[in-house]
């Protein structure tokens, strides 16, 4: 079963709207059938075009290709919904799909504030319809079995959680040079409360949460606009507090010069620590205190020992595997889920994707860490 994909935003000249469209094809389950591509009808009757997509399905509005979608037969009709746009446009386009009966995948952070994410989460509990949201980095199989390891206790209990999201490309105001990406995300009104910590800093929460398996209670928090006449956050230091009493630390800059996509992951146990890096994404590294430290690599025997992993790899062993594949791994156990559903079935455990409870705690977090930096980070509950 071949599922079909309508989508919102992801233009000429969007970052990550082609990602999307990569990582729905490549596992061969979706193929992409409408789209409102741009608020500018020029650009989205172009992308359209060059993504071969009928051209009386390409809209000039959002509102319209979910109306007119709506109403077409059903083997004709998406499946679901994948919206792209910045972060002001998540919350209406997301929530009219749900209503209008798709399914749903939204980039993240979830919107703009913790009330329009428990409307969205009321709305798909309401609806019964699935949401997926792009926390990508969920996706890679050598995460899948940090997670995994974790989980099962391998490391023992969980006594401290370090992770940092460093990036360099704002460290200078090139939002007032005609760099798109920077100009929205740098406009309160289109990404919303936060700079770096919405854009980046979400990722390394979700992530932290994600391998971790536990959730932040609260937060201190210390934010800065580096850059002169900057309005957003661009530089950013968080200590957590965990659930189970394990303490942690995320910092999250998008002024760190040099650095390109350095996303890492610590957690350190009472047996043992596991270490990851994005920019190396095929090797987890295992420490202990008394034997040497151990290496898993994507695809190699070694890590059949698990069963995440594997499950989420596509290639042999040396082949790097890394940001479109993961970002595919979402989409793909995504379909499957919506191919269970359909079929009346349990989707697969390990199948999994992070979902609208997710953005919830992503929007819960950033309200309290900006909260926290305004107020000389006092403590926060998350």
């Amino acid at each position: 079963m071949k599922l079909r994909m309508g989508m919102i935003g992801g233009g000429e000249g969007s970052l990550i709207g082609p990602v999307h469209r990569m990582a729905a094809r490549l596992d061969g389950m979706t193929g992409l059938v409408c789209g409102a591509f741009s608020s500018d009808p020029v650009v989205s009757a172009a992308t359209g075009a060059a993504e071969g997509t009928d051209s009386s399905r390409i809209y000039d509005t959002w509102q319209e290709m979910i109306t007119r979608e709506r109403s077409l037969p059903e083997d004709i009709r998406p499946h679901f919904i994948s919206v792209v746009t910045p972060n002001y446009l998540h919350y209406g386009p997301a929530k009219m799909a749900l209503e209008a009966g798709f399914h749903v995948v939204c980039d993240k952070p979830l919107c703009m504030s913790v009330a329009e994410a428990v409307d969205l989460h009321e709305t798909v509990e309401r609806t019964g319809r699935l949401f997926c949201l792009t926390h990508n980095y969920t996706g890679y199989p050598m995460v899948k079995r940090a997670r995994e390891m974790v989980l099962g206790g391998e490391i023992g209990i969980v006594r401290k959680v370090a992770v940092e999201y460093f990036q360099g490309w704002l460290s200078s105001p090139v939002e007032t040079t005609g760099n798109r990406q920077a100009e929205w995300r740098s406009d309160p009104r289109k990404a919303g409360i936060a700079g770096a910590m919405a854009d980046i800093g979400t990722h390394a929460f979700n992530l932290s949460e994600y391998v971790s398996g536990m959730e932040v209670a609260e937060l201190s928090a210390d934010l800065g606009s580096v850059v002169p006449g900057r309005l957003l956050d661009d530089d950013g230091s968080v200590l957590l507090h965990f659930e189970n009493g394990a303490r942690g630390t995320l910092l999250a800059s998008q002024i760190a010069i040099g650095e390109e996509n350095n996303l890492s992951l610590r957690i350190y146990g009472d047996k043992g620590s596991i270490s990851w890096r994005q920019m190396e994404p095929n090797s987890l590294t295992v420490l202990w205190p008394d034997r040497p430290a151990q290496l898993y690599r994507t695809g190699t025997a070694f890590t059949e020992t698990g069963v995440a992993a594997p499950m989420h790899t596509r290639i042999p062993a040396g082949h790097p595997e890394g940001f479109i594949e993961a970002f595919a791994n979402l989409y793909s156990n995504f379909a499957r889920h919506i191919i269970a559903l359909s079929e009346g079935r349990e989707r697969e455990p390990l199948a999994d994707y992070p979902g609208i409870y997710e953005g919830v705690r992503g929007m819960k977090f950033l309200e309290a860490v900006v909260a926290s930096g305004k107020n000389n980070s006092t403590k926060r509950a998350v």
